[in-house]
């Protein structure tokens, strides 16, 4: 099989593909030929050696959302078989590359993995994993009481997206930042007011809480109520107000996913995935991520 790998910390230019062994299903593993992979954030941090832990030692594939169709099983798997398709989450916070997602075949953890619903494409399915989930239990950490208000920035990204849509499905009046021309789509996902990320988040609110989805840090305390809380997906600087800060880091929950990825299939949950590339080209495909000013995801494609 081929995969693209990180050759040494750097630009795009490091990913290059390689050829290498195809997995073989361990007891417990499913062997996934791989459909759609979703470009991350966090795929970047790894190209560049900024995430926590360090570096990883190259080479090593980036990826943490794949879906495909099963292409083997282990022994002890029963749930799935060869033809089912899938979608999951690699917690690359744990594999480091060792499998990652770049590759035409992953040998996943069958725990890993849910089925993905008729008529949900693969590319839009990948998009799930990493941004719903993490969505889902940012909005878990603020302890949201009935029918509160809370802001949400980033609401045109995957993160916020997500959280907007499950945040107003629960009841909760949501304030929602969103990117310049990108309101229409913003407000359609359920918020109750869209604010231009331009906005000086001092004249918002205060609100008891907030999902910093972008992060924006410092830029967003002003928007809380003094002990109120904010939840942010990436590290920020500390406050002396009276205001919780709690670090959101992902961490993988297979129930959640599959019910999310349901909702998906249902309709009720709502992606969007700007383009799709081969997967051989991911190096341009992280030179359109870094670029910005995307209107969803980019998608991997095998």
């Amino acid at each position: 099989m081929y995969g693209v790998i990180v050759t040494a910390p750097g630009g795009p230019e490091v990913l290059q593909v390689a050829e290498l062994p195809d997995p073989v299903a361990a007891p417990g593993q499913v062997v996934v030929r791989v459909r759609a992979v979703c470009v991350q954030p966090a795929d970047i941090a790894a190209r560049v050696g900024m995430i926590p832990g360090g570096p990883v030692p190259p080479p090593f594939l980036p990826g943490w959302d794949i879906a495909g169709e099963v292409d083997s099983v282990g022994a002890e798997v029963t749930e799935f078989q060869p033809g089912d398709r899938v979608v999951g989450m690699i917690p690359w916070y744990l594999t480091r590359g060792t499998p990652g997602g770049y590759a035409e075949l992953v040998a996943a953890d069958a725990g890993w993995l849910v089925r993905v619903p008729d008529g949900l494409d693969l590319a839009s399915a990948a998009t799930a994993p990493l941004n719903a989930v993490t969505a889902h239990q940012a909005l878990a950490m603020l302890s949201l009481a009935d029918a509160s208000t809370v802001l949400v920035t980033g609401a045109s990204g995957g993160v916020g997206g997500f959280a907007v849509q499950l945040a107003a499905q629960r009841g909760h009046r949501v304030l929602a930042g969103a990117t310049h021309d990108d309101e229409e789509w913003v407000a359609a996902l359920g918020a109750a007011e869209v604010i231009a990320r331009s906005t000086d988040l001092a004249t918002v609110g205060p609100v008891g809480a907030v999902l910093d989805a972008i992060p924006l840090g410092d830029a967003a305390l002003p928007a809380v109520a003094d002990d109120g809380i904010v939840v942010t997906t990436r590290p920020t600087p500390p406050t002396d107000r009276k205001v919780r800060q709690q670090l959101q880091l992902i961490h993988l929950d297979r129930d959640v996913l599959a019910e999310l990825v349901a909702a998906m299939g249902a309709g009720t949950l709502r992606t969007r995935v700007a383009t799709t590339i081969p997967l051989r080209e991911a190096a341009e495909a992280h030179r359109l991520v870094e670029a910005g000013g995307l209107r969803g995801k980019v998608v991997l494609t095998a």
